[in-house]
């Protein structure tokens, strides 16, 4: 069967449209030789750090990176060796994750919010035997007995024991000599730990291969380098977001990467206006705000070219609004997840027709939608589980075979547990994860589709929508809601904005208004959280 707009679906496998990348002409068997094998980015600046001002060029990003890498060598670390980081985002945190990777060591990256508690258990299931760490973040790891580097350390600090020292004593002056040690493209180069909002976090294997083969893919997505281009990473870095779609795509194109070390909403209006962002990678939350606050309009945001979102799903209601407050800018969705390297498909933003959409599949990646009562793939236009094959499927989860199993199959497909459709122009839609799917009285309700019409509401700043036990439906939509400060909207107005919209087993049954909605640094809804807040109310 073929549909419109390149699409071609046979046997149950949906192809990409877009120019198949040649993957085997990169020669790199590493990520950070791949980075750094363009040399004609020499000293325009790489990174530039938001609020001090302060650049990096890709030549001087290369030369420190060798040099930590020969530093932390002398420190102990072997090819092989897992190295924690647990940093916000810095100059130097692209530094030491290309350092780690030019040794043949694996880095691990941790959310700077996670407790002493999470960092140890992340510590203990990596085997991490090292750990990089800035000074306000240190009483975190000093339970963990392994030898630390202060990205922030003054001069000096190393101890006679060697269990301590400041990232700067460790660059080494001369590299020219340093003996690169033989890595493969499918050594494990990143151990990172899948958000976890549905179950247990794992511990997700990529190699170089899937690193390199993700930021090569991602590039050939969209236009080529357009002069003045400059990113934005407010994305924490320590998501598989942040480090491959914005770092390690960008630093491959040799886009320049203004770095905000932390999210602040009125700091990064205030980055865009200062550095003339042209691009600027977010999660839904934040494209909210774009689109809802009255802040923005106290700062000139015209050198915006593109908004892009990832992480989860985002709704055309809210597209429009930013399109309304931001009519020459374009907004780009995407789609993936840690264990595809972020990679899946991404939207055209020209393409007005489908906006909403996760657009078409990313260059070399297949894709099959299967039902999930039959197991059988699906035609265009009806909705299943969403399975992905491709390079940069990731190698499997640590020390779990079961769940590796479970995820990814004998033939190499992933099973995202996703659940979407592709239209007949080959464009993908995720409807929501299928875990988070409400049974009422035996129909299927996605959450990810109320809380995008909830957000459509002038009097609503965030929503998301669980599920609440009723013994008659087994289920209900219960709808969590942020108000506007000083507005009227009540339970009532809320369930009859639903219900004059959807269907009837789609409405709103409950209504319960909170300061805000718990997420994950990605911009996930935290729904565990919110339905053990929910689980002693008896009434609403």
């Amino acid at each position: 069967m073929a549909g419109g707009g390149g699409l071609r679906y046979a046997d149950g496998v949906y192809s990409s449209s877009r120019p198949q990348v040649d993957l085997s002409q990169i020669r790199s068997s590493s990520i950070a030789h791949f980075l750094f094998s363009s040399k004609s980015h020499g000293q325009r600046p790489a990174l530039i750090d938001s609020p001090s001002g302060a650049a990096m060029s890709a030549r001087e990003l290369e030369h420190r990176a060798i040099s930590l890498a020969a530093g932390l060598r002398g420190f102990g670390v072997r090819q092989g060796d897992v190295v924690m980081l647990l940093s916000p985002n810095s100059l130097e945190y692209p530094v030491v994750v290309l350092g780690v990777a030019i040794l043949g060591a694996v880095v691990t990256t941790v959310n700077p919010v996670n407790t002493s508690r999470e960092v140890a258990k992340q510590a203990v299931d990596s085997d991490s035997k090292f750990v990089v760490t800035v000074l306000a973040l240190a009483e975190k790891v000093t339970g963990l007995g392994l030898p630390t580097v202060l990205m922030d350390g003054a001069p000096g600090l190393q101890r006679s024991n060697n269990s301590q020292a400041s990232l700067r004593d460790l660059l080494v002056d001369e590299v020219d000599g340093f003996a690169f040690p033989e890595i493969s493209v499918g050594d494990p180069a990143a151990l990172l730990y899948s958000s976890g909002t549905t179950g247990t976090s794992k511990g997700v294997v990529l190699t170089h291969r899937n690193l390199i083969a993700a930021a090569a893919l991602h590039a050939a997505s969209g236009p080529d380098v357009e002069p003045g281009e400059v990113y934005l990473c407010v994305i924490p870095m320590f998501h598989v977001f942040g480090l491959v779609i914005v770092t390690y795509t960008q630093l491959s194109r040799g886009v320049p990467i203004v770095v905000m070390p932390s999210f602040d909403f009125e700091a990064m209006l205030g980055a865009i206006q200062r550095f003339k962002i042209t691009h600027v990678p977010l999660v839904p939350p934040i494209v909210i705000a774009l689109g809802k606050s009255p802040a923005v309009k106290a700062f000139d945001l015209s050198s915006l070219r593109e908004i892009g979102s990832g992480a989860a799903p985002l709704g055309r209601e809210v597209i429009n609004a930013c399109l309304e407050r931001f009519p020459d800018v374009k907004v780009r969705q995407g789609y993936g997840l840690t264990e595809s390297t972020a990679i899946a498909s991404v939207a055209d933003p020209d393409d007005l027709e489908h906006y909403g959409s996760a657009g078409l599949l990313s260059s070399n990646t297949l894709a099959k939608v299967i039902d999930v009562g039959s197991g059988r793939p699906l035609p265009p236009n009806q909705q299943g589980e969403i399975w992905i094959h491709g390079p940069t499927i990731m190698d499997g989860y640590l020390n779990n075979p079961k769940a590796t199993a479970e995820t990814v199959d004998a033939e190499g497909w992933l099973h995202t547990g996703d659940l979407g459709y592709f239209d007949d122009s080959g464009n993908l839609y995720v409807v929501d994860r299928i875990k988070e799917l409400i049974k009422y009285k035996g129909f299927q309700v996605a959450p990810a589709e109320l809380e995008a019409l909830l957000l459509s509401h002038s009097q609503v700043v965030d929503a998301a929508v669980i599920p609440f036990p009723d013994e008659e439906a087994g289920q209900v939509p219960l709808a969590v809601i942020v108000r506007k400060q000083g507005c009227s909207l009540d339970g009532q107005g809320v369930m009859k904005f639903v219900s004059d919209q959807v269907a009837p087993y789609k409405k709103v049954r409950k209504v319960m208004f909170i300061d805000a909605i718990p997420k994950s640094a990605s911009g996930k809804i935290l729904r565990r959280e919110l339905v053990q807040m929910t689980m002693p109310v008896s009434k609403l």
